[in-house]
């Protein structure tokens, strides 16, 4: 597979190619310091024994008018070039040109860098002028060439090293491909692959926290499409009892109510029909009558109550909780009652507010009922991620752990579970009642944009 060219395994084998090269650099600055000194020491020394070879031998050629054979047939000093003059200046001996590595010089630029200076070397002998002039070329030259063949293994090594990185790199990173994939294959949506071992102890760490996320995304989905199942559920099940309820009032309409009408027709004319004469006939009838219109009464109120619109999804909770507390608070006006309602979201789903409407309906319910309370206070209150219903009162309480035959609790409890919440409920030895629910924000609710809630709290009495 091909790397784009800012992949690790290019920069890697960049940067040990670039440490390489600047200590090849380095080196090569050390070594003509070094190199330079060597030189120096080396042709320093050539020239002192050529000097002193000279003061011990020249006054005795020429003392004896010896010719200059004996410095001819020496030739050329090592690393020093050699003039003898007359007393007149004329030219009697120059030494030879080099032979090692004749034709052959290294760069000018080269020769300024590493050519050490030494002292020329001037002196008389008898009639003779001699000049010794140190010549360092040819130690340059080797310099030179030495350099060029430590340069040469130098770049050969950068290149064999960087050739040994990159390799090693892409076996070190080769375990990232995986996690591309994987993660590639989590971006369709699908959490269902998980990594192996990697052999490498940083790389296990990523797959394990790579597992771990792509667990924790596959159980969201699953408990999301549970969510949804249980709302359609929830919606379902709600429009199945308020159509149970239409359909009962109707038959206690057409059935029970004809009856009652029939019973206090029939107890009216008999009614009519008796005398002061007959008096128990007729104290009968008028009983009948009485009873009969204190059914027809009952059930009308059963049919108010069975043909009451179930909550529907109020346009603001805060606002239909608000409302309902009211309109409880003046139907049993011996109770005093407090409310606190925090501003909801605007784009809550309408079953979650049905739902918790018919959690407060359910627990103001129950105190009306059993609690015999003098006062209550109910609050809704808005958390970061869910909200809160609390109903607590001052009456008789209960021991919430004792069985018993009310269906109130459990159906608050179920409803708390259909939008996954937690319902609590607390009664002290000494009396009273909390019931407190928290439900947690639908997922696909938005924050509100409009500042912080605006709570109302305010006595209804």
């Amino acid at each position: 597979m091909s790397q784009p060219s800012g992949s690790l395994r290019n920069k890697v084998t960049a940067l040990v190619a670039a440490v390489a090269a600047t200590g090849l650099v380095v080196g090569m600055v050390l070594w003509c310091v070094i190199t330079r000194a060597a030189i120096h020491e080396e042709v320093e020394a050539a020239t002192r024994v050529s000097e002193q070879w000279l003061h011990s031998t020249a006054p005795l050629a020429f003392s004896v008018g010896a010719r200059l054979d004996m410095i001819t047939t020496v030739g050329r000093l090592r690393a020093n070039h050699l003039e003898v003059r007359s007393e007149d200046g004329e030219l009697l001996y120059s030494s030879p040109a080099p032979t090692y590595k004749a034709g052959r010089d290294a760069p000018a630029w080269f020769s300024a860098l590493i050519s050490p200076v030494v002292e020329t070397r001037r002196w008389e002998e008898g009639p003779l002028r001699l000049k010794l002039e140190p010549d360092t070329s040819r130690a340059v030259l080797d310099a030179w060439d030495n350099l060029w063949v430590g340069a040469g293994w130098a770049v050969a090594g950068i290149i064999l090293l960087s050739v040994f990185v990159r390799h090693a790199t892409h076996r070190i990173v080769a375990p990232l491909s995986r996690i591309r994939e994987a993660l590639g294959h989590s971006a369709t949506g699908q959490f269902d692959r998980r990594l192996d071992s990697l052999g490498n102890a940083e790389f296990d760490e990523l797959a394990k926290a790579y597992n771990h996320m792509a667990e924790n995304l596959a159980q969201t989905l699953v408990r999301n499409a549970r969510l949804e199942e249980d709302k359609r559920f929830a919606h379902a099940l709600n429009q199945r009892m308020e159509d149970t309820q239409k359909s009962l009032a109707r038959e206690l309409h057409d059935e029970f109510g004809q009856g009652i009408t029939a019973i206090r027709a029939i107890a009216g004319g008999i009614a009519q029909r008796t005398t002061a004469e007959n008096n128990a006939l007729h104290g009968s009838a008028q009983a009948l009558l009485a009873v009969s219109g204190q059914l027809q009464d009952d059930v009308r109120g059963i049919l108010e109550r069975l043909r009451s619109e179930a909550p529907q999804a109020p346009a603001q909770l805060d606002e239909a909780l608000d409302d309902y507390v009211r309109q409880w608070a003046s139907c049993y006006p011996a109770v005093d009652v407090v409310h606190h309602v925090d501003r909801m979201p605007d784009d809550l789903p309408e079953a979650f507010r049905s739902n918790v409407l018919r959690l407060a309906q359910e627990a103001l319910t129950n105190v009306a009922r059993h609690a015999d309370a003098e006062r209550v206070e109910v609050k809704l209150e808005r958390r970061q991620n869910d909200i809160e219903l609390t109903v607590n009162d001052d009456g008789r309480g209960f021991d919430p752990m004792a069985r018993t035959e009310r269906y109130g609790l459990a159906g608050m409890r179920e409803r708390s579970e259909i939008w996954h919440g937690r319902l609590s409920v607390s009664s002290p030895p000494e009396g009273g009642c909390t019931i407190s629910v928290i439900l947690p924000l639908p997922q696909d609710t938005q924050e509100s944009e409009h500042g912080a809630p605006a709570p109302h709290t305010q006595p209804d009495r």
